[in-house]
């Protein structure tokens, strides 16, 4: 990520939330902002009605689950997100968000998929600034500081913005929220 960028990310988060009617506090639905950007997201169980194999999605469904989560697709002059409906409802929200921060830091597709070797082929930069925005979109600074002071637990986060307790427990600790309100309590004792 370039010098800044988490500034920036708390900024824009505030700013595409205000966009579509969204306070700094409130869960954020990631396919109602899909829609909103007209980004039509597509459910992975539903490719066997536009003629995908049964073995494909057989693979990602049972055989390497894990292995796919969303894939942000260019189709023409659009852009279309293949959500892997498999997974549990949070990842799937903690992916389609950072399939949109893709959208609204405007990446560009400059790498295909697949590499040579079959493996996907990604931009580190671009991806740490995608999981970092989405966690963003998902659940703000200004929210994880209010959180934070709380002392809501990693599980209660979880329950409010309908994520994962891991990703609960990322934007919390990696925020910096949880650190600072443990220091500015310290500095009121002192």
């Amino acid at each position: 990520m370039h010098r800044g960028f988490k500034e920036e990310a708390k900024r824009l988060a505030l700013e595409v939330r205000q966009e579509i009617g969204l306070d700094a506090y409130g869960p954020l639905d990631p396919l109602l902002l899909a829609n909103e950007y007209g980004v039509d997201v597509y459910q992975l169980s539903e490719l066997g009605n536009y003629g995908c194999s049964d073995a494909a999605l057989s693979y990602f469904a049972d055989d390497e689950a894990a292995a796919f989560s969303a894939a942000l697709i260019p189709i023409g002059t659009g852009l279309v997100i293949l959500d892997n409906d498999n997974h549990a409802a949070t990842r799937r929200r903690s992916s389609v968000a950072h399939e949109m921060a893709h959208v609204l830091l405007e990446h560009q597709f400059t790498v295909a998929i697949l590499g040579p070797d079959g493996c996907r082929a990604v931009e580190r930069e671009i991806e740490e600034e995608a999981e970092w925005f989405g966690g963003e979109l998902l659940i703000t600074y200004t929210a994880a500081m209010m959180l934070a002071r709380r002392n809501a637990s990693d599980a209660e986060v979880a329950r409010r913005y309908g994520v994962s307790q891991r990703r609960a427990a990322m934007r919390m600790n990696a925020s910096g929220a949880r650190t600072v309100v443990t220091r500015q309590r310290a500095t009121r004792r002192s």
